[in-house]
């Protein structure tokens, strides 16, 4: 070729330089459906608004990225005849059924169409293909590598909102720790610090030597982020997982824990700790919310009560999806309040309408009824009796990292969810893939076995 030719070609190659190295990536992801978890799992710290990726703000970046690594794993697994077990698949088909009939008797099937698709998202779609894309040890780490990051990253922008005075409102001044999500999502930090606790604990008494000593470390490290949040329903939930995990790796050092952790909680709850005044109340609060609820703990009950006379004029299959809002107001209490309070530095102060019922188990018996509960709790007690199961035969298990990280993370992730859909729920926003992807974990470790042909058998 003539050094004119060569001249000529170089801009076009330069041109194309960018789509060669897509089309590399695209293919790595393609291989590698792990990649694109770890992607999702990152572009859940994108800014509340820059989320929004269509249908009004409820479909999200992170959101888009999942589904395409759902569509990756089916592309892997079609193409290597690696399919899951049947069995590990009933629970999740239950829950499909079950979100099918609520949609079908929704008042607005367009509306209950959402709710749909975003249920068989996080509790379905999701999971599966997380667990059929963590096929060694590369993309266990990598996975949990990527929670990790995406959890210190919050916990810095968490702290600083603290220090600064930049957060959400609480008693008249801008301390709430919320990260990237918005004072809308009040309690998504709580929720990604605290799973992202029982990830990094896992991953550092998993591992060995100075990576375990610095992983314990940031663990402990996170705690002054979920402190800031003001979550008190992750506190407790991030303590009992945490005490858990440590039961698991050791009965030792769980007792000593749990002792130790018992009188920390005292001395704050005394006001003789070193606790700032507003953490102080936040945590004395807590042994006061069945005797002198606050507002907030009021609301919440009014809304369980809701739910459960949602229900009993609805036993069977609810009152339809996404129709709890609609059906609020003839249920609830007098004393419920119209709304919570939002607000930041940022968007000044508005109100927050109260449409859902903060209670996963309450949410579904009102809008599926007893039909819906049933299959969403065959699918959580499949789950954590899975995550339970070989714990005796941790210590002497395979010596695999990602083997002693995934059972020591399942009992944590399942007790951490257990407690927090007994205050929460699914709800919107970004944070609802950070579960799906640790319900995901839960699943391949002991649900959902990949079932690959031998090599004699057909393609």
């Amino acid at each position: 070729m003539s050094a004119l030719t060569q001249g000529a070609t170089l801009p076009l190659r330069i041109a194309l330089a960018p789509l060669a190295w897509a089309l590399a990536a695209g293919g790595w992801a393609a291989r590698r459906p792990s990649c694109l978890v770890a992607a999702a799992l990152l572009l859940v710290c994108l800014p509340s608004d820059l989320q929004a990726a269509g249908g009004g703000g409820r479909i999200t970046v992170a959101d888009v990225a999942a589904g395409v690594a759902v569509a990756a794993a089916l592309w892997r697994c079609l193409r290597d005849g690696a399919v899951p077990a049947p069995l590990g698949l009933l629970p999740f088909g239950a829950v499909v059924l079950s979100v099918a009939a609520a949609t079908v008797i929704a008042a607005d099937p367009a509306e209950s169409l959402v709710g749909f698709v975003r249920y068989t998202e996080l509790f379905v779609l999701v999971p599966v293909a997380v667990a059929m894309a963590l096929r060694d040890r590369f993309d266990v780490l990598l996975v949990a590598g990527a929670f990790v990051a995406a959890t210190v990253a919050e916990g810095i922008v968490g702290v600083r909102q603290s220090a600064t005075n930049t957060g959400a409102s609480y008693a008249g001044q801008y301390v709430r720790a919320i990260g990237t999500f918005g004072a809308e999502q009040v309690m998504a930090l709580g929720a990604l610090v605290g799973y992202g606790i029982v990830v990094t604990l896992a991953l550092g008494l998993a591992a060995r030597g100075r990576v375990r000593a610095a992983l314990v470390c940031t663990a402990a490290l996170l705690v002054l982020p979920l402190g800031f949040s003001l979550s008190r329903g992750a506190w407790i939930a991030t303590a009992c997982a945490v005490v858990v995990q440590l039961f698991v790796f050791s009965r030792r050092l769980g007792v000593a824990t749990v002792a130790t952790a018992a009188f920390a909680v005292g001395l704050l709850a005394s006001g003789v700790g070193p606790a700032s005044g507003t953490l102080d109340e936040r945590v004395t609060s807590i042994a006061s919310s069945g005797s002198a609820p606050d507002r907030s703990v009021r609301d919440r009950y009014a809304l369980w009560g809701t739910a459960i006379g949602i229900w009993a004029d609805h036993p069977v299959l609810g009152v339809g999806l996404k129709d709890f809002a609609a059906a609020r107001d003839t249920y609830a209490p007098m004393s419920l309040s119209a709304g919570s309070d939002v607000d930041d530095p940022q968007a000044g102060f508005r109100r927050q309408p109260l449409l859902s019922a903060h209670n996963q188990y309450l949410m579904v018996l009102a809008e599926q009824g007893t039909v819906g509960v049933l299959a969403f709790g065959s699918l959580l007690g499949t789950l954590t009796a899975g995550a339970f199961r070989r714990r005796v035969a941790f210590a002497s298990g395979p010596p695999g990292t990602d083997t002693r990280f995934l059972d020591l993370v399942a009992p944590g992730v399942m007790v951490w969810t257990l407690i927090d859909f007994s205050y929460g729920d699914i709800g919107a926003g970004p944070t609802g893939v950070l579960l799906a992807v640790l319900l995901g974990l839960v699943a391949r470790r002991m649900v959902i076995v990949p079932r690959t042909p031998s090599p004699e058998a057909p393609r």
